[in-house]
């Protein structure tokens, strides 16, 4: 990867060069993450998850109110353990994922055991990160949201919807503000709340390009797994027997082993090489602003024994 300011095909193509050239270390150890996750969420979703709640379609009033909000608490509760997994999961590959960049940077090999070796004292500050910042945007939409919802009444809902784009305004300035916190933890040894300030501090007059690199990311990331999933979820739906019309019936259909077993197979996939992306953008997008904002291209280069040169910078 160039030692100089990097534009977003540079990103993302180095995110990509980076994982290829390092695919033992990166997606092997992914590959192995995602598996074990993924044996967890079908068997929760096998044996713990509550099935769906069935759904009369003629229920009016208070008894479709009640049908529609034990519907929601049983999805909520569904999800709950499958985010957990995937953030441990997420968290996991990002660790090495972004000591395997800042080594691709150097030009200098890495293996799993060196990037473990070097991840692992970072494991829990990473945790305690991420809790963080999982809870100060669950504290901003409950702000958002809770007087409206106490109201009660028309105005209150009324009140609720605008608090709840307020605070999906406040939520997204947070997540781009706060996106290199992570990489900055992991690289500079930093604590929790330094990481968060150094993070604020590299993407601040960057908002806007930080948020539409990460933009095109996810996007990148929604379109491939939506074309990932589409033929493993075909595939799934015939070998269990589902018939399509069990889709729109009330409560959804039950799926068995087979379903369960090829959708995984599915997000394995998915996660083996989209985790590891993400992470690898977010390392590159940390150095990049480091590049640009604190001349770190000439502090590499002398790291990776290269002749001084100048730089030019945007």
């Amino acid at each position: 990867m160039p030692l100089r300011p990097l534009g977003l095909g540079e990103i993302l193509d180095g995110s990509v060069s980076a994982l290829r050239a390092h695919w033992r270390t990166a997606l092997g150890f992914s590959l192995a993450v995602s598996v074990v996750v993924q044996i967890a969420v079908v068997l929760m979703q096998r044996y713990l998850l509550p099935k769906p709640t069935d759904i009369d379609p003629n229920a009016s009033g208070t008894e479709a109110l009640r049908q529609a909000s034990e519907s929601l608490r049983t999805t909520l509760f569904s999800l709950a353990p499958t985010s957990l997994f995937t953030m441990i999961a997420t968290l996991l590959t990002a660790s090495i994922v972004t000591v395997v960049i800042s080594r691709s940077v150097l030009g200098r090999p890495v293996t799993l055991s060196d990037a473990w070796a070097e991840a692992r004292p970072r494991l829990l500050p990473l945790i305690g990160l991420t809790l963080l910042v999982t809870l100060a945007i669950a504290l901003v939409m409950t702000v958002g949201i809770g007087p409206g919802l106490l109201m009660g009444s028309g105005g209150g809902v009324a009140l609720a919807f605008l608090g709840f784009l307020a605070a999906c305004a406040v939520i997204l300035w947070l997540q781009v503000s706060l996106a290199l916190a992570a990489p900055a933890l992991m690289l500079e040894r930093q604590g929790i709340f330094a990481a968060l300030r150094r993070s604020a501090k590299l993407v601040r007059g960057a908002w806007w390009r930080t948020f539409g690199i990460l933009a095109l990311t996810y996007l990148i990331v929604f379109l491939l797994s939506f074309v990932v999933s589409i033929p493993f979820t075909a595939i799934a739906v015939i070998a269990d027997g589902t018939e399509l019309s069990e889709f729109f019936e009330s409560g959804g259909p039950s799926f068995g082993w087979p379903f369960l077993i090829v959708t995984g197979i599915g997000e394995v996939i998915v996660s083996t090489l989209l985790y590891p992306f993400v992470a690898g953008v977010m390392a590159l997008l940390y150095v990049d602003q480091r590049i640009r904002r604190e001349a770190l291209d000439l502090d590499l280069v002398r790291a990776a024994g290269l002749p001084d040169h100048d730089t030019p910078r945007s």
